[in-house]
């Protein structure tokens, strides 16, 4: 599990280390690991030039003294100082003695650029002058490497509301923090600098943690014990949310799909080992629900949704079944089985009254809050909250699962894993990790260059994620 942590969880870590260590050590180990990241980088650091624009604070000791590593390993090295008379004294004083230049500008034959503007306690965009700077390094199109986070980037958000850096890496110390999942970082290197930290109440799954939590048949199990997921999905108006929902069931996870519907004809001729009804009440017995993907929001529908949470079992709601919800909340008030809500924007918006904001994270948080569920908003980083306050989130990286359908997709494996016993969160949070891998495979299928995608090729993946993870 990759844990994110505040500013103020970071500085009350470095407190005690700070305290115990000489002066100015606890800043040089972190220096010594960001030059090392920057030198391998650099593939060949002697020959090579690096230059780092300096911001007031300890981010800019950070790169000043990384600077004079670099440099006293052959590279040659230059600094910008934003602020000559508030640069860091001693990482300035020892930068100096290594031989490095104070210039006015990046030199145009610099091989790589350190950002050390501003850390965890910057806001707000860059000021005209370091704007001014980080474009014309843009222009040169020379890399740079973000010390703690990009410069411009706001810490907790991610948001880049004006001018901010970009960096092809950034190196962190100690932890993560929420920019790292939010922001555009680049790729991203943690550097352990001796910090106790506890784990945090933000986190987000690896592929290990997924493979330890995803239901694998035993030699006791049957198709009843690995869970028995039951789907009311589609319409004669969207026929193709029921295939894609049950279709996802299906695949992930060896137990049994029964569907509840109009669809039934189609699901059937797609999955025949789906058992498929016309209505919940014939369905059968089932161990979890899932319910809303194309199911239309007239009083059938509606009446399907409160059978489902009139019951002692975990349900995922979806797409128009969030539609019904939002104008009637009190169907689900007061409900204590397990129960997750899949919101994208709109839906979002409509549930709680306005749309999320940049703080993707508290707003979340009090959705699931205020209706007691798992609250899972979709989006290029999905953050899945619940109501006792613990958060996954999962960064995909790219936004190839923004496709039609694709919800339905991420639905049906949700509700396979409630079934299967796993706990909502993770249920949600596992399932989201391994949806956006099978979103990444099917763009990449058949070969590595990126390509346009669908539901029914993110479904058709599904599988080869899972035996990727497993």
């Amino acid at each position: 599990m990759r844990y994110f942590y505040s500013a103020d969880a970071i500085r009350d870590a470095e407190a005690p280390l700070l305290a115990s260590l000489p002066d100015g050590v606890l800043m040089r180990r972190a220096a010594y690991g960001l030059a090392t990241a920057i030198a391998a980088e650099l593939g060949t650091v002697s020959g090579k030039s690096v230059c780092a624009v300096v911001g007031s604070g300890d981010n800019g000791g950070d790169a000043l003294w990384a600077a004079t590593f670099l440099r006293r390993r052959g590279a040659g090295a230059c600094a910008v100082l934003l602020d000559p008379e508030r640069a860091h004294e001693k990482g300035l004083a020892a930068f100096r003695r290594a031989g490095g230049r104070i210039v006015e500008t990046v030199p145009p034959t610099t091989d790589l650029v350190i950002d050390g503007v501003v850390g965890i306690s910057g806001s707000g965009p860059l000021r005209p002058h370091a704007a001014e700077i980080f474009a014309a390094v843009d222009v040169a199109g020379i890399p740079v490497v973000a010390v703690d986070l990009p410069s411009g980037v706001d810490p907790y958000t991610g948001a880049a509301d004006g001018a901010h850096v970009t960096p092809a890496l950034t190196v962190t110390f100690g932890g993560f923090k929420p920019v790292h999942a939010f922001g555009d970082c680049g790729r991203l290197e943690l550097v352990d600098i001796g910090l106790d930290l506890a784990p945090s109440d933000v986190g987000a799954l690896d592929a290990g943690d997924v493979a330890a939590c995803w239901p694998v048949p035993g030699p006791d199990d049957d198709k009843y014990t690995q869970g028995v997921t039951g789907v009311m999905a589609g319409s004669a108006t969207y026929p193709g949310a029921a295939i894609l929902c049950t279709g996802a069931a299906v695949a992930a996870t060896s137990g049994m799909v029964r569907y509840a519907g109009t669809a039934a004809g189609e699901v059937v001729s797609h999955w025949p080992e789906v058992i498929a009804t016309s209505t919940p009440a014939s369905a059968g017995r089932v161990q979890a629900w899932v319910v809303g993907p194309g199911l239309g929001t007239d009083e059938v529908a509606a009446a399907a949704l409160v059978h489902a949470l009139e019951t002692d079992l975990p349900v995922i709601v979806d797409a128009d079944g969030l539609t019904i919800l939002a104008a009637h909340p009190e169907i689900v008030q007061g409900r204590t089985a397990p129960t997750v809500l899949t919101p994208h924007a709109g839906e979002f918006a409509r549930l709680a009254g306005s749309s999320p904001g940049a703080e993707r994270v508290a707003d979340t948080r009090r959705l699931a809050d205020r209706f007691g569920a798992t609250v899972l908003l979709k989006g290029n980083v999905t953050v899945v909250a619940e109501p006792d306050g613990q958060v996954y989130l999962n960064a995909a990286g790219n936004s190839w699962a923004a496709t039609a359908g694709s919800g339905d997709v991420l639905s049906g494996v949700i509700g396979a894993l409630l079934a299967a016993g796993l706990p909502t969160g993770q249920a949600a949070a596992a399932a989201a990790y391994v949806h956006s891998r099978a979103a990444d495979l099917s763009a990449r299928d058949p070969g590595p260059a990126a390509a346009p995608t669908s539901a029914s090729r993110i479904l058709a993946h599904l599988r080869t994620a899972l035996a990727s993870i497993l």
